[in-house]
């Protein structure tokens, strides 16, 4: 089995409800995001998958969250945009972008600090 990672961010702005006082304010967040992907089997190539691939597929989601206010997003109206629901959303995502078959997303990891992180393994 061979995991292969794709380290990006974003900068965004959300709220919460009934978290921590603090967190219930807007705020923002200059999130990073770890993107890991699985696979068995090498290409002719000798790799999973190119990491260019990935990579573009990364940009695209990070497009779609960057300079946002999460709250106003479409998957984000019934959903808390935290970070754990934010990894989700990523994942889902970027499971429909990946083209290669018999490769997916292993886990997704939203940092929204230093020094706080929340991880979705799949």
């Amino acid at each position: 089995m061979f995991e292969l990672k794709v380290v990006t961010d974003f900068a965004a702005a959300h709220k919460l409800q009934m978290v921590a006082q603090k967190c219930e304010n807007l705020h923002g967040h200059n999130w990073k995001i770890e993107t890991s992907v699985i696979g068995e089997k090498l290409n002719d190539a000798g790799v999973l998958i190119d990491f260019g691939e990935i990579k573009v597929a990364v940009r695209e989601l990070m497009e779609r969250l960057d300079h946002k206010y999460l709250n106003e997003l479409p998957y984000f109206e019934n959903v808390p945009p935290s970070s754990e629901n934010i990894a989700v959303y990523l994942a889902d995502e970027m499971n429909k972008l990946i083209k290669e078959k018999n490769i997916r997303v292993s886990r997704i990891r939203v940092w929204e600090s230093d020094n706080a992180c929340a991880t979705y393994i799949l």
